[in-house]
């Protein structure tokens, strides 16, 4: 530990590319709360950039969303304490923000029609579809889903967020979680096949 009380492996990270963990950012928030909010935007800024541009469309409403998110974040007064699950309420202020843009605006985005019959049927296969390829067809079939249901997929599969995370950032029980992403997968499946996105 040097004079100023920051660590050594957190002092290494301010002055290289490596971003910390959630919890290394907090430490250093303890003796500099300005490096550590740099460190926080550093971290997320392209995540949640990329998840709002998802929801709402439109580059620019995107940037000032994930704008706000961080001004936010800095007002919080909790947001460096211990038990502050930082990942959570970062992805949960976005989404708030962007469904809150497309309920004032209406938007809706129009679905693909004119790709190959689809062939796949099953839930489970939601994950490789993902993984492919065939990811920015999907991702505009889930425009016919509901929000909630978008939503957790998005979440889960775009974002990448445990099902624990997933629960913190909507505020529901883990097994509300589970249920609600099970429903999801199983209409989206169904989506594609109308829509014919996947190609055989």
């Amino acid at each position: 530990m040097n004079p100023t009380g920051v660590s050594m492996n957190a002092l290494r990270v301010l002055s290289g590319n490596a971003l910390p963990e959630d919890e290394e950012i907090k430490v250093i928030a303890r003796k500099d709360r300005r490096a550590a909010a740099d460190l926080v935007v550093r971290k997320y800024r392209d995540r949640l950039f990329h998840h709002a541009c998802y929801v709402l469309k439109d580059y620019q409403e995107a940037t000032d969303v994930t704008q706000e998110v961080f001004i936010k974040a800095m007002r919080e007064k909790r947001f460096f304490e211990d038990d502050f699950k930082m990942k959570a309420w970062l992805f949960r202020v976005t989404s708030n923000l962007c469904f809150n843009i497309r309920r004032d605006k209406k938007r809706r985005t129009a679905i693909l029609e004119t790709v190959p019959r689809a062939t796949f049927t099953a839930a489970d296969q939601v994950d490789l579809v993902f993984s492919n390829e065939k990811q920015e067809h999907i991702l505009s079939a889930m425009d016919a889903l509901t929000e909630n249901h978008r939503q957790i997929l998005m979440l889960r599969y775009y974002d990448d967020l445990s099902y624990a995370e997933i629960a913190q950032v909507l505020d529901v029980a883990l097994g509300t979680v589970m249920s609600r992403l099970s429903r999801a997968k199983g209409q989206l499946m169904e989506v594609m096949d109308d829509l014919r996105v996947v190609e055989e």
